[in-house]
């Protein structure tokens, strides 16, 4: 598997837009925020009107919810061009995916969306060639299907027989998915599986119960658990909710630590052994709602980038302390007291 890692997502932009711009004969695009504010540097819409114009089949897929900023205009000219545009609309979930797929050869995955207001943030994005494209294009196929699209040049991707790699594959938590390549189930393994070390960077963390208790039994049995997240996100609820459990977690053994800067970075490693990177926040949403996309790995070269990129991270954070008989401000009670209905941590 060839890869890059981009880690702001401007970076992410250049590297897909210098995709895109030697396209040939396909691009598929799903994402769940997809915006036309970021034109002025760099011009999604424009250079996927031109593709279409040029004669590629050009497919977007954009979440209903999170792209409902987009105008009007901006998605009536990409049809105009020929572009077949369908936003994701369910009741219940949204599709969180980040993906971009270029000629059927080279993929984005990652958690960057394309925003304005996310520009300087610091994210995490890989560009891969090589067989670990046809899983993703299967389950852009079927995540196509989902959303209500007919063409049979895309839908046949559903029939794709999947050869199994050892280092590396892509997870998903569509319902068609294999159970040992499913999303929740691949986290459940790899925590219950640690022996030593556990590091995850996520810019919410509201995970589910199980989740947090197979957090609890990793530390229990010795394995040092270290959750990297922003002090300060885009949502100043969750600031709060990051806080309230990083607290409760450190309670607990785990090593929690808040950096300076927005990090919307999804990223798990084990071990220093095995990882996983994708669309994926470390929250109940992520695992039991939203549509998701990732890519698990086991080659060395790529693990020890992204740990020498983690340890980065912490040297730009402040690790919190538990502080015995902490008194909780009354905002903080009336927080938990609402959060108790549905979050049981609480």
């Amino acid at each position: 598997m060839r890869y890059k890692f981009y880690t702001t997502s401007k970076k992410a932009w250049d590297g897909m837009l210098e995709g895109i711009s030697g396209a040939t004969e396909s691009i598929y695009l799903e994402m769940y925020i997809f915006l036309d504010d970021t034109k002025a540097t760099h011009n999604f819409l424009g250079m996927l009107k031109a593709k279409a114009e040029a004669g590629l089949e050009v497919v977007i897929i954009v979440d209903a919810f999170g792209s409902h900023d987009l105008k009007s205009s901006s998605v009536a000219e990409l049809k105009k061009a020929g572009v077949e545009f369908i936003f994701f609309s369910h009741l219940l979930r949204r599709t969180h995916r980040k993906i971009l797929i270029i000629d059927d050869k080279i993929a984005f995955i990652g958690g960057v969306n394309i925003e304005e207001k996310t520009r300087d943030w610091r994210d995490l994005s890989i560009r891969l060639k090589g067989k670990i494209i046809t899983p993703i294009i299967k389950s852009f196929a079927y995540g196509y299907k989902m959303a209500g699209g007919k063409k049979a040049s895309i839908l046949k991707y559903n029939n794709i027989s999947l050869t199994k790699k050892i280092k590396s594959w892509f997870v998903d938590n569509w319902s068609n998915n294999q159970h040992s390549y499913y999303l929740d189930s691949y986290y459940r393994t790899k925590i219950i599986e640690a022996q030593k070390l556990i590091q995850i960077a996520t810019p919410y963390l509201i995970p589910p119960r199980w989740l947090l208790a197979l957090l609890d039994d990793a530390v229990r049995r010795g394995v040092k658990v270290e959750i990297i997240m922003p002090d300060n996100t885009d949502v100043g609820i969750l600031d709060r909710i990051n806080h309230l459990n990083a607290y409760r977690l450190t309670g607990l053994g785990a090593n929690c630590y808040f950096m300076k800067t927005m990090n919307h970075a999804k990223l798990m490693l084990v071990d220093d052994d095995e990882g996983v990177i994708g669309s994926q926040n470390f929250d109940f949403l992520s695992f039991g709602i939203n549509a998701e996309a990732g890519i698990f790995f086991r080659q060395k070269d790529i693990v020890n980038s992204l740990k020498h990129l983690l340890e980065k991270w912490k040297s730009d954070s402040r690790l919190q302390v538990a502080t015995k008989g902490q008194k909780f401000s009354w905002q903080d009670k009336v927080v938990i007291f609402f959060l108790k209905f549905a979050y049981h941590i609480f």
